[in-house]
C-alpha cells in the first residue's frame, strides 16, 4: 500500500470515527436522566424507558476514555465521565460487591446477576479512563472489581474462569449471557473479555508504578493467555471453541470467524503488555494461525461472515462487530505475522483497507452510527437494534482507533 492510500485510509477512519460514531452516541445516545439511553431499534426509533446494561455503559466509557486519549477533546472526556457516574451510581453493588447485569431506565436494580463478562467490561472502560485521567480513584474501583472476578469466578484447579453467580456470588442455574448461548460453565467470549479487561489494568497499574498489584494481574492475565493457548484454541483447526464444561469437554465445533480474528490481535496485545519473552514467542506462533482460521470466513468483497456451525450450515450475515474485527486482524497480521521477504506486509494492508471499504459502503449509516448487519442476501438488517445492550460503540470505535495506531 502506498503512502497515498494509506493517508485515504487513515482520513476515512479519522471521519468515522469523529463524525458518525460518537456523535451519534452523544447526540441521541444520552439521557438527561443519568447515563445513556437502554435501545435505538433498526429504524433509530427511541425506547426511553427500556432497560440500561451494565456492556452498554463500560463499552461507552472505554470508547470515549480512548477517542479522549487519542484526540484530546474535552467533549469525549465529559461524554466518559457521564457513563462512569452512572456506572458507580447505579451499577456497582455496594453490598456484595461486583455490579449487576441490568438496571431499570431510571437506575434502579433490575437483573441483578453477577455475570463476569459485564464485570469484566466495567474494568477495561475504568483502566481506561484511567490511562485518559490519571484518576486514582477510578483504578482502586477497577482493582476492586479485579479482586472479585479472582475471588469468585477463577477456576485454580481446573483452570480458567466460570460464567455467573446470583447477586451474593451463589450458584446459578441459567449462566448464559443470551439465549443464542449454550448453557456452559465456561465459555471462550468470557474468557476473552476479561482477558481484555485483565490486559487494560495491568497496562494502567504498570504506568502508575504500582509493583504490588501488577504482580498479582500480571499473574492472573498470563496464566489467563495460557488458558487460551493450551485449552480454548482447537490444536487441529486453529479454530478457538466456544463452550466447555468445568471439566473443559466442549460442546460443539462451531467455527466462529469473528471470534478467531478478534482473539487473534486481543491474545497479541495481552502477551506484550504481560512482556514474558517465552509467552509472547508462543502467541505470536498461535496467534497467526488463529487469525488465518478466522480469516475462511472473509470473502472475495472483503467482507466476513459471521460463522459455520457444527451441522455445516453457515450464519453468512455480514454483522457489524465482525467486519470490525476483521479490518484490526489483518493490520495485525500486515504488522505481526508476515513472513520475512514476502509481500504478505502489503497484501494484508490492502485487504484491510477492502474491508474497511466493505463497511463504509454497506454498514455505515450516514445518518450515524453503524447498521447492525447485512443480511446474507443484502440487504439490511433492521430487525435487531442500532444501538442497545449488545449494538455499543465499541467494536467500531476500537477499529477506528487501533487501526490508526497500525497505520502510524
Amino acid at each position: 500500500m502506498n503512502e497515498k492510500n494509506k493517508e485515504v485510509f487513515r482520513q476515512q477512519l479519522l471521519e468515522n470515527l469523529t463524525d458518525n460514531i460518537l456523535p451519534y452516541w452523544t447526540g441521541r445516545m444520552r439521557d438527561p436522566r443519568g447515563g445513556y439511553y437502554g435501545r435505538r431499534d433498526g429504524y433509530d426509533h427511541l425506547y426511553p424507558d427500556d432497560p440500561k446494561g451494565a456492556i452498554l455503559h463500560a463499552r461507552i466509557l472505554w470508547s470515549f476514555s480512548a477517542a479522549y486519549r487519542l484526540l484530546g477533546k474535552e467533549e469525549y472526556l465529559e461524554a466518559a465521565r457521564h457513563a462512569l457516574s452512572f456506572i458507580r451510581e447505579h451499577f456497582l453493588d455496594k453490598e456484595y460487591g461486583g455490579a449487576y447485569w441490568s438496571v431499570k431506565a431510571d437506575g434502579t436494580p433490575l437483573d441483578t446477576k453477577k455475570q463476569y463478562y459485564a464485570i469484566a467490561f466495567i474494568i477495561y472502560g475504568m483502566a481506561e479512563y484511567w490511562l485518559a485521567t490519571g484518576d486514582d480513584e477510578v483504578i482502586d474501583e477497577a482493582y476492586s472489581l479485579f479482586l472479585d472476578i479472582e475471588k469468585h469466578a477463577r477456576d485454580r484447579e481446573r483452570g480458567g474462569y466460570y460464567e455467573a453467580a446470583t447477586r451474593d456470588w451463589s450458584p446459578i442455574a441459567d449462566m448464559r449471557l443470551s439465549e443464542h448461548d449454550a448453557n456452559a460453565s465456561k465459555t471462550m467470549n468470557t474468557h476473552l473479555h476479561i482477558l481484555e479487561g485483565y490486559t487494560n489494568l495491568l497496562r494502567a497499574l504498570k504506568r502508575r508504578g504500582d509493583k504490588e498489584r501488577v504482580d498479582v494481574v500480571e499473574e492472573a492475565t498470563a496464566e489467563l493467555l495460557r488458558v487460551f493457548l493450551e485449552r480454548i484454541e482447537n490444536p487441529a483447526t486453529h479454530h478457538l471453541t466456544l463452550f466447555f464444561d468445568d471439566d473443559w469437554n466442549k460442546y460443539d465445533d462451531t467455527e466462529s470467524y469473528g471470534h478467531d480474528i478478534e482473539a487473534s490481535w486481543l491474545m497479541l496485545e495481552t502477551a506484550e503488555v504481560v512482556g514474558e519473552k517465552e509467552l509472547y514467542e508462543a502467541t505470536l506462533r498461535h496467534t497467526r494461525d488463529i487469525a488465518l482460521a478466522g480469516l475462511k470466513g472473509r470473502r472475495d468483497d472483503g467482507s466476513m461472515v459471521y460463522e459455520l456451525h457444527a451441522d455445516g450450515l453457515p450464519d453468512a450475515d455480514r454483522h457489524w462487530w465482525v467486519q470490525a474485527e476483521n479490518v484490526i486482524g489483518q493490520l495485525y497480521q500486515s504488522r505481526y505475522h508476515s513472513l520475512p521477504g514476502s509481500d504478505e506486509g502489503e497484501r494484508w494492508l490492502d485487504d484491510a483497507f477492502e474491508s474497511w471499504r466493505y463497511i463504509a459502503d454497506n454498514l455505515v449509516d450516514p445518518a450515524g452510527e453503524w447498521y447492525w448487519s447485512r443480511r446474507a442476501d443484502g440487504s439490511i438488517n433492521r430487525d435487531d437494534d442500532k444501538a442497545g445492550f449488545w449494538k455499543c460503540p465499541y467494536h467500531n470505535s476500537r477499529m477506528c482507533i487501533e487501526a490508526l495506531r497500525c497505520l502510524e
